[in-house]
């Protein structure tokens, strides 16, 4: 029973030193990208990925009981809400960006298929 106890263990810290070294990765990523959407994007995938990897260490370590009940609704919770909230956030930035010529360029379906035909013919 100990065994089973001590691998419980090794699992539940393995998967929560995951979700920090991910945090990680978040980090220099949001603190080295340079526009905001990129920023955003680092910063939605990192949180959604390290904050599953580390909850669901702690629902390891913890055992089946009401408390891994609780912290698998907070990862569901959080699968839903994150992504929703960072589409909100890009579109506020895109809709408020003074520099939009600079960022964003109009394209209309027939010259999208016309690079694409000069890309495969290369």
């Amino acid at each position: 029973m100990a065994a089973i106890k001590w691998i419980q263990f090794l699992v539940g810290a393995g998967l929560i030193l995951c979700g920090v070294f991910i945090f990680i990765i978040e980090m220099i990523g949001v603190f080295r990208f340079k526009y905001v959407l990129n920023r955003m994007h680092a910063a939605a995938m990192g949180d959604t990925l390290g904050i599953g990897f580390s909850l669901v260490g702690l629902i390891i370590m913890s055992g089946l009981n009401f408390t891994s009940l609780k912290l698998f609704c907070v990862i569901i919770f959080l699968w839903f809400s994150s992504p929703a909230s960072s589409h909100l956030i890009a579109r506020l930035e895109v809709t408020t960006n003074e520099d939009k010529e600079k960022r964003y360029r109009r394209a209309s379906l027939k010259e999208l298929e016309e690079e694409t035909r000069a890309a495969e013919d290369q």
